[in-house]
């Protein structure tokens, strides 16, 4: 007798229908499929990111590679010790533990299609940036969801660099 494998069902989830949060002035986070709907699979979201938007600080993860694909205009990513200026169509991985952080290029937005795999949960992180960009928590909460979210934040003396030149 053989063993009946049930494949994952699929994802179908419509722009119309997904959340979005805003974790910043300038900056919104489309929530399209996490870890639990992915069966672990992956987790993916649009990153919307005005001109002048700060983007994400260096930060690390230790369980998944990050993937980060441009929709449209320019984004500037730390990936270690060199930024990279990615244009419409071009894609990076950011494999687990590379310090890394993402904002627009200088003067433009960026439009960007972020995933992890494997899968984390990672919604209800974006969820309580929003809730501290509207005064509903405090940034010790970030702290302390390190772990959880697999989020670890890190000096980085050539992101600090590069965001003062611009």
């Amino acid at each position: 007798m053989t063993e009946q494998v049930t494949a994952p069902a699929p994802v179908l989830v419509r722009a119309a229908s997904a959340e979005t949060v805003r974790d910043g002035a300038a900056s919104l986070i489309t929530l399209f499929a996490d870890s639990a709907q992915t069966k672990g699979a992956l987790t993916a979201n649009r990153a919307t990111l005005r001109r002048g938007s700060p983007g994400a600080p260096a930060h690390f993860h230790t369980r998944a590679t990050e993937l980060f694909f441009v929709l449209g205009g320019k984004l500037r990513v730390l990936l270690g010790e060199s930024v990279v200026t990615l244009g419409a169509g071009d894609l990076v991985t950011v494999p687990p533990r590379l310090p890394h952080a993402f904002a627009p290029a200088p003067g433009t937005e960026a439009d960007v299609l972020v995933a992890f795999t494997p899968g984390m949960d990672r919604f209800d992180y974006y969820r309580l940036l929003e809730r501290v960009y509207q005064g509903r928590a405090g940034v010790e909460e970030i702290r302390a969801s390190s772990e959880r979210y697999d989020n670890h934040y890190h000096e980085s003396p050539v992101w600090q660099a590069e965001l003062a030149r611009a």
